[in-house]
């Protein structure tokens, strides 16, 4: 009896024993699913609300009365790393160039459009991947790399080694049986052409000088340039004035405060800036020469915004200097050279050259003695300015030699006659030529 209990109760042990060590092994594998398909979750997360955080860039808002451009250069390529407000594309406009910059730091996943397309407002451009900005490759990338790199130099050492040199017929005589194989085919290819050239005539004589030509697209600057001037010429019944004027109390004046000037407002005293004043004040007196036409409407404009012509590499453009009868010399002087390095930069705006009531354009700078300037339409008058140069002039019955520059108003017959034309000029001259009579008169 006793040998029967002892039996049972090992049996019982026992089957208590692995059933413990069954229920162990299932909880071990029901943790190690847990945490896989933890890892596989997280990972699927992660990738998920990685693409999620991908952001597609469209072609923003230009202006008003631009809805396309020409994609001009990518500054970005894929696999760029950008920082927020870096530019990644430069669209051209038939005005300026807009920048695309990044929305946020990350890296250039795809570009969804190449360069000279034309791409239209709102259109998708790119597509970022959010992330860190900064160096166009990672650095899990570099790691990848720099390894390979001794290997391609050893392929380029091993390469560049010359073939062991094969075993030598004995019946050659020490030399490789293709050789004279080669030699006699390139001799046989020789004799060919010399006899050729002995049956051919012999070939004219080349004209001198290179020939040769090269087209290239007009950007859409241009274009617009060119569609603006044809329409003036068009549209204008443009009439040219011209006037000598006498340089010497402009000059003298320029000379005697220019240090002064550039010591306490740091810019530096030109002629554009008593030009602009002397045209402001005239353009008061004669206001058909500040108006427009439209329709069949004339427009006459209380203010004096001039718009000044600079020459870029892309063309021509007009930046405005707004209000300018309330501006003085050092002022003007200041807005002038602020558009002018922006227009150099191409860094314009369209609120930069919007409107406009007046031109000046001085083709001096570049030389030029006389000159028809075109009108900036719907403006109804341009004054151009000319190279000045010494010239013999009457002054009180002697010939004195004075500097002179002439200066041209082209102008719209439709809203000014020719007695106002002159008359414009005439009292430019004599602004230019007593710059004190400035003063005097009244805004």
């Amino acid at each position: 009896m006793l040998s029967k209990r002892v039996i049972a109760a090992a049996r019982s042990s026992a089957f208590l024993a692995s059933r413990n060590a069954r229920c162990r092994d299932t909880a071990v594998s029901l943790s190690k699913g847990w945490k896989v398909a933890d890892s596989q979750m997280r990972r699927a997360q992660f990738h998920s609300s990685h693409l999620l955080q991908a952001e597609t860039v469209k072609v923003p808002q230009m202006a008003e009365s631009i809805s396309e451009g020409t994609l001009r250069s990518w500054s970005k390529q894929v696999g760029d790393s950008v920082e927020a407000d870096e530019e990644v594309a430069t669209i051209e406009t038939d005005k300026i160039d807009v920048s695309v910059n990044a929305p946020k730091s990350g890296k250039i996943v795809e570009l969804l459009a190449k360069e000279e397309d034309t791409v239209s407002v709102g259109q998708d451009l790119f597509i970022i991947e959010p992330g860190e900005g900064g160096a166009s490759s990672s650095p899990q990338e570099q790691k990848k790399v720099d390894p390979e790199e001794p290997k391609d130099q050893q392929l380029d050492k091993t390469t560049s080694e010359p073939p062991a040199p094969s075993s030598v017929d004995k019946r050659s005589g020490g030399i490789p049986p293709e050789g004279p194989k080669e030699s006699k085919k390139e001799v046989k290819q020789d004799s060919k052409p010399k006899e050729v050239k002995s049956k051919a005539p012999p070939a004219a004589p080349k004209a001198p000088g290179n020939r040769g030509e090269t087209r290239v697209k007009m950007n859409r600057m241009r274009l617009r340039i060119a569609e603006r001037l044809k329409e003036s010429q068009n549209a204008a019944a443009s009439l040219t004035t011209f006037n000598e004027i006498d340089m010497s109390s402009l000059m003298e004046m320029r000379k005697k405060y220019k240090d002064e000037v550039l010591k306490e407002h740091d810019v530096k005293l030109g002629f554009m800036s008593a030009f602009a004043r002397a045209c402001a004040l005239a353009l008061k007196e004669i206001p058909a020469a500040n108006a427009s036409i439209e329709g069949d409407e004339i427009v006459y404009h209380d203010y004096v915004d001039l718009s000044v012509a600079v020459a870029t590499p892309k063309g021509l453009v007009t930046p405005v200097v707004r209000n300018a009868e309330s501006m003085g010399f050092v002022d003007i002087e200041k807005e002038i050279a602020a558009l002018g390095t922006k227009a150099r930069d191409g860094k314009l705006t369209l609120e930069d050259m919007a409107g406009g009531t007046f031109t000046i354009s001085n083709g001096g700078v570049f030389g030029s003695l006389y000159g028809t300037p075109i009108i900036n339409l719907p403006q109804s008058a341009v004054l151009g300015m000319h190279a000045i140069k010494d010239r013999p002039v009457v002054v009180n019955g002697q010939i004195v030699i004075r500097p002179i520059m002439v200066v041209a108003l082209t102008y719209d017959h439709r809203l000014l006659d020719g007695r106002e034309a002159v008359t414009f000029l005439v009292k430019v001259r004599d602004y230019i030529e007593d710059p004190r009579k400035m003063l005097l008169a009244s805004n």
